[in-house]
């Protein structure tokens, strides 16, 4: 009796252990290619000295016969406001703090999770010429220097560290190479980047690109080092080819695309403008860096994203597609 007890116990210490065994390989698995303590900071790797970075390759395509060669800045000032939250109403709308770090916001001055289209619409906003859109991003921080204000304590897990304020920030909207652009629907929502993009199976969502105001010809995926009295700079390019039919898809990617390589929109979506958001940064150059992100990102630069949400009205939208399909250069 007491020996087949002793082989039972055996036989549930190989079940168990063989479960935990598999629980353990699960959650690595889970964590990516890249597990990593919740909350540290990024590595050597994450960096770049622009110097070694070589110009881009390829540029841009150049607008063809048919294309729309224009371009449109609009005027949202950088923040000035301190407009922040932990919110995210394009990914996680209705859930405060659902973003679990800190977003910087320009254009709508009442966006957070709550919003809704006729809130929106009713709103004050920081753009000039009237544009209520809402433009939003993950805040960039220094992690060596502490946080007092508000804000720079708030969104916990692992975003830490004085938050670093736009010098500057362009909200820019250009045309297509190869064709014209039709008007987005108001309240399109859209998105750029890969936030899990440090555990994710590979960088096809990695969107973001980090530079140094000297050399605009010369972009990173990592934090660059930049030389001394330049700026750092994120550059935000969103997908431009719409489904024809959702503003918000069951998918923040689902209704909005990227276009190929050659500004050839996928089957079955229409090229509308381009948003392009351009924000700049006065940091020393040897500073450490810290874009916010989930705890297991590991503040790492290749999970930079950003959102929109289109609340021009629709005599705005025209002016823009007007514009960008006449080639002019424009401003609102």
């Amino acid at each position: 009796m007491g020996k087949e007890r002793r082989l039972l116990a055996l036989a549930l210490c190989l079940v168990l252990g063989g479960g935990l065994l598999a629980a353990v390989l699960g959650a690595s698995r889970a964590a990516g290619p890249h597990p990593q303590a919740a909350g540290a900071g990024p590595a050597p790797s994450d960096y770049a000295d622009l110097r070694d970075v070589p110009p881009a390759s390829e540029p841009d395509p150049a607008p063809g016969a048919e294309g729309s060669a224009g371009s449109v800045v609009v005027d949202c000032g950088r923040n000035a406001e301190g407009h922040y939250n932990e919110d995210n109403l394009v990914v996680s709308p209705g859930l405060p703090a659902g973003a679990h770090h800190t977003h910087a916001y320009v254009g709508n001055l009442s966006t957070d999770a709550m919003s809704t289209d006729a809130s929106l619409d009713a709103a004050a906003t920081s753009c000039r010429g009237g544009d209520r859109s809402t433009y939003y991003w993950p805040v960039l921080r220094r992690p060596d220097r502490p946080g007092t204000r508000p804000h720079e304590g708030s969104a916990g897990h692992g975003n830490a560290g004085r938050i670093l304020p736009e010098a500057s920030v362009r909200v820019e909207f250009r045309g297509s190479p190869v064709s014209k652009v039709v008007a987005m629907p108001r309240f399109l929502r859209g998105m750029t980047g890969d936030a899990v993009a440090y555990t994710a199976d590979s960088d096809a969502d990695v969107r973001a690109r980090w530079g140094c105001s000297s050399a605009p010809d010369r972009t990173t995926t990592r934090y660059p080092r930049c030389p001394e009295g330049d700026s750092v700079t994120r550059t935000l390019v969103f997908p431009s080819c719409w489904n024809g039919l959702d503003t918000a898809g069951e998918q923040p990617r689902s209704h909005l695309k990227f276009p190929a390589a050659g500004g050839v929109c996928p089957p079955r979506t229409f090229p509308v403008p381009e948003l392009r958001l351009s924000l700049s940064y006065e940091v020393p150059a040897d500073a450490p860096l810290a874009l916010d992100s989930f705890p297991e990102q590991r503040h790492s630069p290749k999970t930079d994203h950003g959102m929109f949400v289109n609340a021009m009205t629709e005599e705005q939208m025209a002016a823009v597609v007007s514009c960008l399909n006449e080639g002019r250069a424009c401003h609102m």
